[in-house]
């Protein structure tokens, strides 16, 4: 097991910098931070799912999706470090797939909604969205392995997905957006 922390501040931090998991101090608004702190947001939001009534195999698979996310924030924080890998990738599309499989083909847009499981997986979508834009930004300037933003570009397909079926689960069914409700 790693260090375990029997006090919670430092104090290193007050200064506007934070270590990160190779010793390296950097700015707290660093896009390396920014982004590992927004893995560790979509993480959070996806917790928020687990806190409602959802069924076990969502459960189950955002259950493992946690453990990925807090891996992939350990790989963003010790710069060269791997911990998602193509097999990672692969699961989520099965996943993904047996989850789409039993849902009726998209015919319009759906809104963030359908319930309260299925509108904070949407929000979980959106905050996974945003991990993804900041690791594009990182990788700009600093090494990001690919599989890394390929992990949040099929998760964010994933939640989606999951949102679908959550929707339904509860009864409240999806929302779809109205394009026509101007006309006429």
């Amino acid at each position: 097991m790693g260090n375990r922390l029997s006090k919670i501040y430092t104090r290193t931090g007050d200064d506007g910098s934070t270590g990160l998991g190779d010793g390296a101090r950097v700015s707290k608004d660093s896009a390396r931070v920014s982004a590992y702190g927004t893995v560790d947001e979509a993480n959070s939001a996806i917790g928020i799912v687990l806190a409602c009534d959802i069924p076990e195999a969502v459960r189950h698979v955002l259950v493992a999706v946690q453990h990925q996310m807090f891996d992939l924030g350990g790989e963003l924080c010790i710069p060269g470090h791997a911990a998602i890998f193509d097999a990672d990738i692969d699961r989520l599309e099965a996943q993904l797939d047996g989850f789409n499989a039993d849902l009726p083909p998209l015919k319009d847009f759906i809104l963030p909604g359908g319930g309260i499981a299925a509108a904070h997986c949407h929000l979980a979508r959106t905050i996974c969205r945003r991990a993804e834009r900041d690791l594009v930004t990182l990788s700009r300037h600093d090494a990001v392995r690919p599989e890394a933003i390929r992990f949040l570009n099929r998760l964010s397909d994933l939640l989606f997905v999951v949102s679908r079926v959550l929707a339904r689960a509860s009864g409240h069914g999806e929302v779809l957006w109205n394009h026509d409700r101007r006309k006429g």
